[in-house]
């Protein structure tokens, strides 16, 4: 891939088209109790200070609905058509990632990834959809990006954003080109107002009571975050934790004397060693299968 469209729909939620959606949902569902259902769902409205609006449009805020007919309006808007776009109009090849309305499009020749924007533009337009004028960008990414617009007397390639982490052309050791994730700093920092608020509120619990919420708080992170080329990060993450409770810990009397020393004796026992959990891509699809 040399070159990545990072997409972003203008207020996606609040553009769905109801009738189409409810279009959609007939091809599918022929049971019209189902239909009334989500009609009656889609009609609710919303309550703004005190006061309800119906809605004609959009998808109905906070509804555990929500994000499934979101998918169920892209999956017929982008995905079928996407499929047919690939088959007929590209000329190398091309890969397409979609997470609810998050989307990011990898091609091989600049001349598709024009072609596909433009295409996509119009396609969205049918349905009552936009994108988003300053967050959807096209850039020139991949093995030869850095060498390319060296060549041309351009900085660094640049870099997007997908899924809480920023994708970066790297390399490795050897010189040799590597794609890189790291956690979004932003979201880092949220994780991190978050822990800090919570730990506000269970100040005058136990230690081992704290240590074992900090434990599956920071668990959970690197469940997620723990992706090869991120390692840099999530010792970050952790070094910030224990900074955090460390300041909880001494607040909790005036007279309340932690060392560093006791204090990393508690690291030791409640919060995990930040370690790499996800395999790299080439392992992950290198699948053997007993059959």
């Amino acid at each position: 891939m040399n070159w990545i469209l990072d997409a972003d729909i203008k207020g996606f939620f609040d553009a769905v088209n109801q009738d189409w959606l409810i279009r959609f949902l007939r091809h599918r569902i022929g049971d019209e109790r189902i239909i009334r259902l989500v009609q009656k769902w889609l009609k609710a409205g919303v309550l703004e200070e005190g006061q309800w609006q119906s809605s004609d449009m959009g998808t109905p805020q906070g509804a555990v609905i929500s994000p499934l007919l979101a998918n169920i309006y892209l999956h017929y808007v982008f995905d079928l058509w996407v499929k047919q776009w690939r088959k007929r109009e590209a000329k190398g090849k091309v890969i397409v990632v979609r997470y609810a309305d998050d989307i990011v499009a990898g091609f091989e020749l600049e001349t598709d990834a024009r072609r596909f924007l433009n295409a996509m533009r119009e396609r969205f337009e049918q349905f009552g959809l936009e994108l988003h004028g300053q967050k959807t960008r096209l850039i020139e990414f991949g093995r030869f990006a850095a060498y390319r617009r060296s060549r041309r007397g351009q900085g660094k390639p640049e870099t997007f954003t997908f899924l809480g982490f920023t994708f970066i052309c790297g390399k490795t050791r050897s010189g040799f080109y590597q794609l890189q994730r790291k956690t979004r700093t932003d979201r880092m920092n949220a994780k991190l107002l978050e822990i800090k608020t919570q730990m506000r509120t269970r100040m005058h619990e136990s230690i081992p009571e704290q240590g074992a919420w900090l434990r599956t708080v920071v668990g959970g992170y690197f469940a997620y975050h723990a992706v090869p080329t991120n390692a840099r990060a999530l010792s970050a993450f952790r070094f910030h934790v224990i900074g955090i409770w460390h300041k909880s810990l001494k607040r909790r009397s005036q007279r309340a004397t932690l060392t560093w020393e006791h204090m990393y004796r508690l690291v030791d026992d409640w919060l995990p060693t930040p370690k790499i959990l996800h395999p790299w891509p080439a392992q992950r699809f290198a699948v053997n299968h007993p059959r």
